[in-house]
């Protein structure tokens, strides 16, 4: 497939169909996992912003809309496609732990002993770090954006929806339901997020899917920091109202450490990446494609450094070369799982804030390396675990969404309060949950992402982008949500449209599998992984993948939210005319929608 060319047909073996279409515009398009996110997002394009601009909208709106996967007390990250200079920019979004979060204070609060390693718990107000979704989106705007819309414009769609209500989606009813009690228990606060209902014992319940749900707090919130900017945010308000329902709940963050993330911003750091050219995807018309990631404290690097595996996998003999027929069978399966596993046990010892501890990324994703890892690859059984652990699945939440425009920019962008509601801890008269993103540090003095003041942890949300290796060309922006099921998703997603040449609507349908074992035990180490293999992958392939020594266990219904809620928006040329290709995950609410 050379560069900017769409398949335009199926694969003539493809036994797993599209339920949906793919979306086409020449003009840009906007995905995402909730339509009227989506509609924010459009509004905007029309009124003369950029991508940059409609995602701001549309992460704003999805906080609205959808605030069981994210929201403005979270975290973001995002990489733009400059289609001008055909570069790639990547900004660091995510907030820090307080100055006064010390290692050795939460140990203490957390009654934990000499040599206990323990962790901090999803629900505790430790695993609040700063919120900084909300400098995401002002740094966003100022960076990428079309400078043709104020930030209040921007925000507008999402006020709208907070003030005047909106009808409650699907599958935001079932996170709300299922997190109703918890956000009752987390704060005094929790009534603003739930709809009132004078039937019930305090008050208020989860609203349900069809039913009108209002939360003006959330849209002042927004006034806010369209007014003031990052002021409004992280003075004033809001920052003293979060302060005082950390504090009161035993929490160490201050107001400084919100100004303090406010001056410094959002940092703009240097994407990474790894050209792909194996499986027949590169030849001498386009070189292959190039997958890029935001760098640590993201784990995007896992992405890389698996799909860099199973290249040099390939290239040592390994394993053979794919065609539609082996699409999900156990060799290539096999080949994954392994390789994601590898990639996992590295991220996990050495992914951190690299302000703090430096992170060997280049030589993490170095050929040299990568070839040594492949060693461990054993085509006829599972290899025992790795040092320094195997990969853990979260129950965590996120939105992920991208969007392009007429000019040809793209962005990939991410949002998050980590587990769910995040802590579901609200500030009083402010309309959303804080993050738990905190839970990620270690707590052992010797790990590289030991908890220490002011450091980001180990971050879980990243956002991908692919450009054609030869000329730096677009290829798509895309993602795949769900904590550490998000680099296993950019990998099969990417292979699905690259090695077996599926559509991108087609290629997120797609049967998907998903390494998870849970939480780190109460001594620190990773468990054993159970794969989870989705409904639609053959049950032959299941006895084979057992038969290797995999534990395996497959999900149907709504056991399949597992393996994510993923969006692309791919790019070609049709009579030099540029076209924008547009999917959605059928596993969500959302839809791809053309401008």
């Amino acid at each position: 497939m050379g560069p900017n060319v769409y398949p335009h047909s199926e694969p003539q073996f493809l036994q797993f169909p599209s339920r949906r279409s793919v979306v086409h515009s020449t003009k840009g398009i906007v995905s995402c996992t909730q339509p009227l996110a989506t509609a924010a997002g459009l509004e905007i394009l029309r009124k003369g912003g950029n991508a940059a601009d409609a995602a701001v909208a549309v992460a704003a709106a999805l906080n609205v809309t959808e605030p069981g996967s994210t929201g403005i007390g979270g975290d973001m990250f995002c990489l733009f496609y400059d289609a001008k200079t055909k570069k790639v920019h990547a900004m660091n979004g995510s907030g820090r732990s307080g100055q006064n979060v010390t290692l050795d204070q939460i140990r203490k609060d957390l009654n934990l002993k000499d040599g206990e390693h323990g962790q901090i718990h999803m629900d505790s107000v430790h695993a609040v770090t700063v919120p900084g979704a909300a400098a995401g989106w002002v740094d966003c705007v100022e960076r990428f954006g079309s400078n043709k819309l104020s930030l209040e414009e921007i925000l507008a769609p999402g006020i709208e929806l907070a003030e005047k209500g909106f009808p409650v989606s699907e599958f935001s009813a079932t996170f709300w339901a299922n997190s109703e009690a918890h956000i009752k228990r987390a704060s005094p606060n929790g009534a603003e997020m739930l709809k009132k209902d004078p039937s019930t014992k305090d008050g208020s319940r989860a609203p349900k899917a069809g039913e009108i749900m209002k939360n003006p707090t959330i849209g002042n919130t927004f006034k806010l920091l369209g007014k003031h900017g990052k002021k409004g945010f992280y003075e004033g308000e809001v920052a003293e109202q979060i302060i005082k329902v950390v504090s009161d709940l035993g929490g160490h963050l201050t107001l400084d450490d919100l100004k303090h993330h406010a001056e410094a911003g959002s940092e703009p750091v240097e994407a990474i990446s790894l050209k792909y050219t194996g499986q027949g995807v590169g030849d001498s018309t386009n070189g292959g494609v190039q997958l890029w990631e935001h760098p640590p404290n993201g784990q995007g690097i896992v992405a890389l450094m698996a799909l860099g595996i199973i290249q040099e996998l390939e290239k040592a003999g390994k394993i053979s070369k794919w065609d539609i027929k082996d699409h999900n069978s156990t060799a290539y399966l096999h080949a994954l799982i392994e390789s994601l596993r590898i990639a996992f046990a590295d991220a996990h010892w050495f992914v951190t804030d690299p302000n703090i501890v430096k992170v060997p990324s280049a030589e993490l994703i170095s050929e040299s390396y990568l070839a040594e890892r492949a060693k461990l690859f054993d085509p006829q059984k599972v290899i025992s675990a790795p040092v320094h652990g195997s990969p853990a699945h979260l129950q965590s939440d996120t939105v992920y969404f991208c969007a392009s425009d007429s000019e040809g920019n793209a962005i990939s962008f991410i949002n998050s309060n980590y587990g769910g509601y995040g802590t579901a801890i609200i500030p009083k008269g402010c309309g959303f949950t804080l993050q738990n993103r905190g839970a990620n540090f270690s707590l052992d003095k010797d790990h590289p992402n030991v908890l220490t003041p002011r450091k980001r942890p180990y971050h879980t949300i990243i956002p991908g982008l692919v450009t054609y290796a030869k000329d730096q060309s677009l290829h798509s922006v895309y993602g795949v949500m769900g904590g550490f099921m998000q680099p296993q998703g950019h990998v099969q997603v990417l292979l699905n449209q690259e090695v077996f040449k599926f559509n991108p609507q087609t290629a997120l349908d797609s049967p998907r599998i998903c390494i998870g074992a849970g939480m780190p035990g109460d001594d620190g180490e990773m468990s054993d992984a159970t794969i989870y293999i989705e409904e639609g992958i053959d049950a032959k392939v299941v006895e084979e993948l057992s038969a290797l020594g995999h534990s395996v266990k497959q999900l149907t219904g709504y056991g399949r939210s597992m393996f994510g809620r993923g969006q692309i928006i791919r790019q070609h040329f049709d009579d030099e005319v540029m076209v924008w290709s547009g999917a959605s995950d059928l596993r969500g609410d959302g839809h791809a929608a053309p401008f």
